[in-house]
């Protein structure tokens, strides 16, 4: 039996000068890239822009059973690893001593989450 999704929250900063590129690229993401992450059982990832601070905010649900091994399984994927190469540049990691996506200390903050409502689901 599968386990319930677990939601994730996280953030990270864009560079200013980034803004446009961003939202170019992401307008278009390489089918390679969301392939790994539904082979790796994330769902329902998007990511929302705060301009006022260049704040960057990704929600996701993970919907398999082994969370850590399918994180290396997308960071062993060669097309994420390009991904990552453009898009790292273009982000400020706000967790102390992270180096890049690839790197061993998170590259996007995870938030806490304090609050949930689902209420009834619309047809």
């Amino acid at each position: 039996m599968t386990p319930p999704a677990r939601r994730f929250c996280q953030i990270i900063k864009l560079r200013p000068e980034a803004e446009a590129e961003y939202k170019k690229i992401h307008a278009n993401v390489w089918p390679g890239v969301l392939a790994a992450l539904e082979r790796h059982n994330i769902a329902d990832y998007s990511i929302h822009y705060h301009p006022p601070l260049n704040l960057l905010i990704a929600t996701f649900k993970y919907v398999g059973s082994n969370y850590e091994a399918d994180m290396k399984g997308i960071a062993a994927d060669p097309e994420t690893l390009r991904w990552w190469a453009v898009t790292d540049g273009m982000q400020e990691s706000l967790v102390e001593g992270a180096t890049g996506s690839a790197g061993t200390t998170p590259w996007w903050q995870q938030l806490e989450e304090v609050f949930r409502f689902e209420g009834k689901t619309v047809s």
